[in-house]
C-alpha cells in the first residue's frame, strides 16, 4: 500500500507541473506578439483619451487613460486579424513618423494622409479612410453663408501643423493666414474663441467638432467650389516602417474586406460616441 500511494503521489506531482508548465507557456503564447500602434488620443473622431473604457476603449500605455475612436476601433480590428494584443501608445504628431522609422511602434493609425513626401521616410497600406477637406466656421460669421471658396475671401485661418490642411489655406484669396497649431482641439479653441473665423480640416474632424460645439459649422464644397487637392490627399493610411511587408500584406488583407461605406459607417459611431466635452 505504501509503495501505491508513492506512485501516485509522484504522478500527482508530475500531473501538476506539467499543468502549471502547461499554463505558462499558453500564458506566454498569448502575449508573445503585441501590436504596437501610435496616435495622438487628441484628434476626434480618429482618436481620443478618456477615463475608462467605456465603448471599448483601450488603455494607453503607461497612463491611466483609455484611447477610444476610428483609428482605434480599426487597430482593433487589424490587432485581431494578425493574433496580437493591442498596445496603444500615445504621442506627439510630429512625433509618429519617427517613431515608425525608429521601431518604437509598429504603426501610426493616426489619421494621416498618404503623401509623397511622407512616403519618402515612411510605407503606407492602402486607405482606410477617405476623407475631403472642408472649411469649419462659426455660424455667426459671414463666411458661415458661403457657397465656394472665394467667399472666404479675406479671412483669417488656420490648421494643424504638419498636415496637408495648412498647405491648402493658401487658396483664400487674400487669406490672413495664422500659424500652424499643435493639435487639433488647439485648433477648435482657436476658431471658438474669435482668434480666427476659419479652419481648414477634413470632414470627419469637422463634423466631431460641430457635434461638440453647436456654434460651429462646416461647408463641404461642391467639387469645382471648393479647395482643389490630389488624390493623396484624401487617402488616409496606416503608416509602417519601410520594408515592413508582412505586417503591410497583413493588414492590407483585412483593409480589403471593408468597403467606402464600412469606413463610413464606423466613423459615423465613432462620432456618435466621442466625448462632447471640449479639451
Amino acid at each position: 500500500m505504501n509503495l501505491k500511494k508513492a506512485i501516485l503521489a509522484a504522478l500527482c506531482v508530475g500531473l501538476a507541473a506539467t499543468m502549471a508548465l502547461t499554463a505558462g507557456c499558453s500564458s506566454e503564447k498569448k502575449n508573445s506578439k503585441v501590436l504596437k500602434v501610435g496616435m495622438e488620443c487628441a484628434y476626434a473622431p480618429y482618436n481620443w483619451s478618456q477615463p475608462n473604457d467605456a465603448n471599448g476603449a483601450v488603455k494607453i500605455a503607461g497612463s491611466n487613460e483609455y484611447a477610444n475612436g476610428y483609428d482605434v476601433m480599426i487597430a482593433k480590428k487589424l490587432a485581431q486579424a494578425v493574433h496580437a494584443d493591442l498596445e496603444i501608445h500615445k504621442m506627439e504628431w510630429d512625433g509618429l513618423a519617427p517613431a515608425v522609422m525608429s521601431g518604437k511602434i509598429d504603426a501610426a493609425i493616426a489619421g494621416m494622409s498618404i503623401t509623397a513626401k511622407r512616403k519618402e521616410s515612411v510605407d503606407f497600406t492602402q486607405p482606410y479612410f477617405y476623407a475631403s477637406v472642408v472649411a469649419l466656421v462659426r455660424k455667426d460669421t459671414p463666411q458661415s453663408n458661403v457657397t465656394d471658396i472665394v467667399g472666404l475671401q479675406g479671412a483669417v485661418a488656420t490648421s494643424q501643423l504638419n498636415t496637408i490642411w495648412y498647405d491648402l489655406i493658401d487658396q483664400i484669396p487674400d487669406v490672413r493666414k495664422l500659424p500652424a497649431i499643435d493639435n487639433v482641439p488647439g485648433m477648435i479653441v482657436a476658431l471658438t474663441s474669435g482668434k480666427c473665423n476659419l479652419v481648414v480640416t477634413d470632414i470627419p474632424t469637422a463634423k466631431a467638432a460641430c457635434a461638440a460645439n453647436p456654434t460651429l459649422k462646416y461647408i463641404d464644397f461642391e467639387p469645382t467650389k471648393g479647395f482643389k487637392t490630389k488624390q493623396e490627399d484624401v487617402e488616409i493610411g496606416i503608416a509602417l516602417k519601410k520594408g515592413n511587408k508582412e505586417l503591410k500584406d497583413e493588414m492590407n488583407k483585412v483593409l480589403d474586406k471593408m468597403t467606402p461605406k464600412d469606413f463610413e459607417a464606423l466613423m459615423d459611431e465613432a462620432i456618435k460616441v466621442q466625448p462632447l466635452a471640449k479639451k
